[in-house]
């Protein structure tokens, strides 16, 4: 197990964290998993502290295990995560998802908080 360190503190807080398209709309086929799992790696460009673990695409759900360091609300990660994803997806396959999505709203659907990955 590989242990971070900050200033004052030494942490290895992992995640599972599981989102779902709304509606479980099974709209991540190949193309767009691909997409998915390349924007996601690309987070770490501006966040070289949150780091991906493991990723898995399924064509209705996301699983990412990540380790988030502890000054950041993991809430407010995962937020940033759905946010970025759900706007590159827009702008990359806009017609796929207008067909899909008829309302314009959000492509990731509200869910479950994440796990520790200890307590799994």
């Amino acid at each position: 197990m590989k242990l971070h360190r900050q200033a004052h503190v030494v942490y290895k807080t992992q995640y599972h964290v599981v989102w779902v398209t709304r509606y479980w709309r099974k709209i991540l086929v190949p193309g767009v998993a691909e997409y998915v799992k390349k924007v996601l790696r690309g987070v770490r460009e501006f966040h070289p502290d949150w780091v991906l673990e493991e990723i898995g695409v399924e064509r209705d759900h996301v699983h990412l295990h990540r380790v988030i360091p502890l000054k950041y609300a993991v809430s407010r990660v995962v937020e940033a995560l759905k946010s970025v994803t759900s706007r590159q997806l827009k702008e990359k396959f806009p017609h796929m998802l207008r067909n899909v999505y008829w309302d314009g709203g959000g492509v990731w659907a509200r869910c479950r908080p994440p796990i520790p990955r200890e307590l799994e």
